[in-house]
């Protein structure tokens, strides 16, 4: 539970200073589009958490997959909360983000 909040309250903390222009173009319906996520991470996430997901204001991200769920890591990125702004990333963006995350164990 402490995990959870945790990096809830960081990932918040760290988008909250993020920009907010994103990337429209996903990729095809349902599958992962690996550069699209990494160009709209770079575009929106990497200022709070580092361009190679180490952290800086925000968490480290390079292992978020081993604590977090796809669904869980939409779900912050949708409900934002702790300092991170809600929709910063939306609709396929922030799902094909959330899948490459995801990824990261």
């Amino acid at each position: 539970m402490f995990k959870k909040i945790t990096f809830v309250l960081g990932l918040v903390l760290a988008l909250s200073a993020c920009s907010s222009g994103g990337d429209n173009g996903g990729g095809k319906s349902g599958a992962m589009d690996t550069a699209s996520a990494e160009k709209t991470y770079k575009q929106n996430c990497a200022s709070c958490h580092g361009n190679n997901l180490e952290g800086g204001t925000g968490p480290a991200l390079k292992e978020v997959g081993k604590e977090h769920n796809k669904a869980e890591i939409l779900k912050q990125i949708k409900k934002g909360g702790g300092g991170m702004p809600a929709e910063l990333i939306q609709g396929k963006d922030a799902e094909n983000v959330a899948r490459w995350l995801s990824k990261k164990k």
